[in-house]
């Protein structure tokens, strides 16, 4: 009862007029930067959370969160109609998604892909509320050796699937861990790697390098000369799926949401991996499995449902433990920080209102969505007829102009030309980036934690070691890093994924 009472008072925060806008305008954004092929889920989070650096905590968490899951919708179009995913979650949808537009049932695939996604997304957000309270209590019980090696588990998860290589994954970690020590040093009040620059002795900005990093080297690797893409939106009438399509789709839903929220827990899974094994599932157990491939509703209604299931239950670990479970996600985690909140169990005794109102946030962006996406699907296709030029024009604009609104200094354009510029030569190297800004968002909590740990133990290692729960968990990073020397290996998809 208490957890409810929690709830609809978040409610009422949610749907203050500011909020709702702010819930809309991430909708309508994640739309079009899922729609955008070749922008994804992390560029396009990154690249928009300077505009909502001057917004109060909770508006601002409510439209990245909406950008977030916005674009697990907006990936879906160009996946249906085009061939081409918008994002790497939509991209196994190119295969009946597309055989059905072939077939005249794109109209009926985007609105089986919607309604999935609501479905799935509805009900992890429900997971959300049941897990928040109990997972958040049991998250107080540790001290901070435990989340010190809380910590460790998390970026080990991340370092050990992103990527192809280990040791490449290691170097961006190390990266990050060493971009997050810039600064005064919180304990001894000394300058730490400023090399007497004034302008670093607060640390590099973390918006800004995300947005270097990210945003500008995804704007910088686009392809030259692209061809405009030719595309047709289906007409209203043809967007209602016949009661057959909606029979088989169901069984397909529900498997999808179990698959997607199940991974979603796991740190290190990103939505393509849950749709992928969606797929696969439906492969497995669909009455129709023969059909797949060919223009199947259940090769569409079962990844769309599975990554957004995956999307909003990935927000659990990060909630109740302060572990982000993606890439996308440890952007979301920065973008707390930037507004003073800490994800993990003080977040609902500290800032319980923020914390409740961005779950009832989820809800209503949901809905949003389902209004947003099926009626509109023409208006989303005509931003796909936009020459590639003139869109990398604007958004390199807009990226200038949030750099330099972060702190109103042009410094901060220089950081985040100079690492879009790393970001583009460690694409070229093939260096995944998700682990160094794993490491730039978690280095200062894992450095307090440590220190703190250490000040209990007067200096004594041990501690990490001593304590029941610690010892667990660094015993198991210690496993998944050196799961390769044990010749665990990880799935192709895994590997392919340009989110991890």
């Amino acid at each position: 009862m208490e957890t409810l009472n929690e709830l609809l008072g978040g409610f009422a925060t949610a749907m203050t007029w500011q909020n709702l806008l702010f819930a809309f305008l991430g909708c309508l954004l994640g739309t079009i930067i899922g729609v955008l092929p070749g922008v994804g889920p992390v560029a396009g989070v990154a690249l928009l959370i300077p505009l909502t650096l001057n917004l109060d905590p909770a508006g601002s968490i409510i439209m990245l969160c909406a950008i977030f899951y916005g674009t697990q919708y907006g990936g879906t179009i160009t996946s249906v109609l085009l061939n081409t995913p918008g994002e790497a979650s939509s991209a196994i949808t190119t295969i009946d998604g597309y055989a059905m537009t072939k077939m005249g049932r794109a109209g009926a695939a985007l609105t089986l892909a919607a309604v999935g996604s609501f479905i799935g997304g509805t009900i992890a957000t429900v997971g959300l509320v049941a897990a928040a309270k109990p997972l958040g209590e049991m998250g107080l019980l540790v001290g901070p050796p435990e989340f010190f090696a809380l910590m460790v588990v998390g970026i080990s998860l991340l370092v050990a699937l992103a990527g192809k290589s280990m040791v490449k994954a290691l170097i961006s970690g190390a990266l990050g861990l060493l971009i997050s020590m810039v600064g005064i040093d919180p304990v001894a009040g000394a300058p730490r790697f400023t090399f007497g620059i004034d302008n670093l002795m607060d640390g590099v900005s973390f918006v800004a390098v995300i947005v270097g990093v990210f945003g500008l080297s995804e704007i910088l690797s686009f392809r030259r000369n692209e061809p405009t893409p030719m595309v047709h939106a289906p007409g209203f009438r043809q967007l209602f799926p016949s009661r057959t399509e909606w029979r088989r789709s169901a069984p397909a839903m529900a498997r999808g949401t179990g698959v997607g929220f199940g991974l979603g827990l796991i740190p290190g899974m990103t939505g393509s991996v849950s749709s992928l094994l969606s797929y696969a599932t439906e492969k497995r157990f669909s009455r129709f499995r023969h059909q797949l491939g060919k223009g199947a509703v259940e090769g569409v209604a079962g990844p769309e449902t599975a990554n957004n299931a995956h999307a909003n239950a990935a927000l659990i670990p990060l909630f109740t433990l302060g572990i982000p479970a993606s890439p996308t996600i440890a952007v979301l985690m920065g973008a707390f920080l930037q507004q003073g909140l800490t994800p993990g169990p003080s977040l609902f005794t500290e800032h319980s209102e923020i914390a409740w109102a961005i779950i009832a946030s989820l809800f209503i962006g949901n809905v949003l969505l389902l209004l947003l996406n099926v009626p509109l699907v023409g208006l989303w296709t005509s931003i796909l007829r936009v020459p590639t030029p003139i869109l990398t024009a604007v958004i390199l604009v807009f990226m200038v102009i949030g750099a330099y609104t972060i702190n109103f200094s042009v410094f901060d354009v220089y950081v985040m030309i100079g690492f879009g510029l790393l970001g583009l030569a460690l694409r070229n190297l093939d260096i995944p980036l998700a682990p160094m800004v794993l490491t730039l968002v978690l280095g200062p909590l894992m450095e307090r934690s440590l220190r703190e740990s250490l000040e209990i133990s007067q200096g004594d290692f041990t501690v990490f070691t001593s304590r029941p729960i610690s010892a667990v968990l660094i015993g198991l990073g210690l496993l998944i890093i050196c799961s390769p020397l044990l010749k665990l290996r990880k799935p192709r998809a895994l590997m392919e994924d340009p989110e991890a």
